[in-house]
């Protein structure tokens, strides 16, 4: 399989999707994860993506080890108001986006270049626009 080239410096964020796949010790999610931080890209998660990708069949020892690699970014009060701002503009409802949306806000206030690893392209560009580069996982 061909790996996917990165960029230099900035942030790699993981969604729900890239999260449990490294989690999983998906081959290409941890190649990218690798090459990211070669690169010298600080690599994060949005703290409720930690409850949206852990199940009961989550190896406890695997998910402290690949998160001590990780820098997860807290959702208080004016993060998520600016979450809410993004479902507004577009045009999504809460219930159903309100993680994805936690995730994109987390994204916007990285260093750039800031590249997300996700499975849901559409929904995310919705709300990110072009100020984030997505992977597809």
């Amino acid at each position: 399989m061909a790996r996917r080239k990165l960029s230099h410096e900035g942030t790699l964020v993981l969604d729900s999707e890239g999260f449990s796949k490294l989690l999983g010790d998906d081959e290409t999610v941890v190649a990218l994860v690798a090459e990211a931080r070669s690169r010298g890209m600080e690599v994060v998660i949005c703290a409720l993506t930690i409850i949206e990708a852990v199940h009961a069949r989550t190896h406890k020892a695997r998910l402290n080890w690949v998160l001590s690699g990780l820098r997860a970014v807290a959702v208080g009060d004016e993060e998520a108001k600016a979450a809410s701002a993004l479902l507004m503009e577009a045009g999504l409802h809460g219930h159903k986006y309100a993680i994805d949306a936690a995730v994109a806000e987390t994204a916007l206030r990285q260093q750039r270049p800031v590249i997300m690893l996700t499975s849901d392209v559409d929904d995310m560009a919705k709300l990110c626009g072009d100020r984030v580069r997505f992977v597809p996982v």
